[in-house]
């Protein structure tokens, strides 16, 4: 699975709003965490129409969190930003069905989706924030294996 430019610069600028308790501007948000302005403004303003942050215009205007950052899952943000955690050619994995050798494929793709799931769906953007992984996180992490490349 990839995770787009889209959704990693999200999560950034989020938690960059979780540590701040006035509103900042897109502007600021880009500058602070090194992001095209641009790109951040549209993001922003998903973000926005999603309920994940609010918006004030005028000089002490900008963007805050919405809701309390223990409450924001960070498969929310992805869903808002890129859409469903795990498609199949943007379709559902429990849509589709294969026939043949490929009878059993369904499967794999629904597990893909549930082991996304099972870490992005508990972990909240407050416990990124901190530092505070759940168990989801630092399981998978304090495997060696799980940090390193494999090439084909």
């Amino acid at each position: 699975m990839q995770i787009p430019a889209k959704a990693e610069y999200a999560i950034r600028a989020l938690l960059t709003l979780a540590g701040s308790d006035s509103s900042i501007s897109a502007e600021h948000l880009a500058q602070e965490q090194e992001l095209p302005a641009k790109f951040l403004g549209a993001i922003m303003s998903d973000l926005r129409r999603s309920g994940l942050v609010t918006s004030q215009r005028g000089p002490e205007g900008g963007f805050k969190l919405a809701r309390d950052p223990d409450t924001i899952m960070i498969a929310d943000i992805l869903r808002v930003v890129s859409g469903p955690l795990a498609g199949v050619r943007g379709m559902r994995p429990e849509t589709l069905h294969y026939g043949g050798e490929a009878v059993h494929l369904q499967d794999v793709w629904v597990a893909v989706r549930g082991a996304l799931r099972e870490v992005l769906e508990h972990v909240t953007l407050g416990e990124i924030f901190r530092g505070d992984l759940p168990m989801a996180v630092t399981r998978i992490t304090s495997d060696p294996d799980a940090w390193i490349t494999r090439k084909l």
